[in-house]
């Protein structure tokens, strides 16, 4: 039973850790990236004291050498005396010195193969992670073009103006408000003219009866003939009298009232 329940458990943490980690890639790869440096750095700084031992044991196989010499020409100068005692000491130190010379060279060969192996696992790692690098600005620009893409994939679905669409409806909506501002325009228009030519053919009917009325009043005040006033003479009623001066005055008044007015 507690072994179920400890699986189920598991099971949920591993879901919610792969949930995490496929949230957000680009992060995980940096994550991964930096402890590799870490390390990478943790490495270096071994390499470089393992350089150091390197160059202690280089330096005691030079003392070697210096010793083996010096050494040497001390058993030389002993025997060219031929003080073979002292030369027999100096020999024996010189065979102590030489396989103390040979051990350290053997050293000194082992650890310079290591250190170079070392440096070449270390300059390999470094390699990679200036790739790996490289592979993280990639990706993390790629995914963002591609998730720019998609956005925009969406965004150009919404912005078709089809009529089953939101935009489509809202276009519709501002073509009918267009069509009700033109309209009211055309209305206003409209009426803006309504009984114009009524008021022009009362005008006009006006003007002519002011024309008359004027051409009659020349006539009457024998300014023109009815002739050169373009006058039809008037036929003369039965009983009818000459103008006197009082009719013509108020004749005259009469078609100041109709001009005036």
């Amino acid at each position: 039973m507690f072994g179920k329940v400890w699986r189920a458990f598991v099971a949920q943490v591993n879901k919610l850790a792969n949930f995490f980690w496929e949230m957000d890639p680009i992060a995980q790869m940096q994550l991964e990236y930096d402890n590799a440096v870490e390390q990478l750095k943790e490495g270096r700084t071994g390499l470089e004291q393992y350089r150091a031992l390197v160059e202690r044991v280089t330096r005691q196989v030079k003392g070697d050498e210096k010793r083996i010499a010096d050494l040497t020409a001390k058993v030389k100068s002993y025997l060219a005396v031929n003080d073979r005692d002292t030369a027999g000491k100096f020999a024996i130190e010189l065979k102590r010195a030489q396989d103390e010379l040979k051990e350290n060279q053997e050293q000194l060969q082992l650890h310079e193969t290591s250190y170079q192996n070392y440096l070449t696992k270390i300059q390999h790692a470094t390699k990679k992670l200036h790739e790996l690098q490289g592979k993280i600005q990639k990706y993390d620009a790629e995914l963002k073009m591609s998730a720019a893409e998609a956005e925009v994939s969406k965004l150009a679905q919404s912005l078709n103006f089809d009529v089953t669409t939101d935009f489509g409806q809202l276009e519709d909506v501002i073509q009918r408000k267009i069509d009700t501002n033109r309209a009211k325009v055309r209305v206003a228009a409209d009426l803006s003219g309504e009984g114009v030519q009524e008021i022009e053919a009362e005008r006009r009917v006006e003007q002519a009866q002011a024309e008359d009325l004027l051409r009659q009043f020349e006539v009457d005040m024998g300014l023109k003939t009815p002739e050169t006033a373009g006058i039809q003479p008037r036929e003369k009623t039965l009983g009818s009298a000459e103008t006197t001066p009082e009719q013509k005055e108020a004749a005259l008044k009469e078609v100041e009232k109709q001009i005036g007015s």
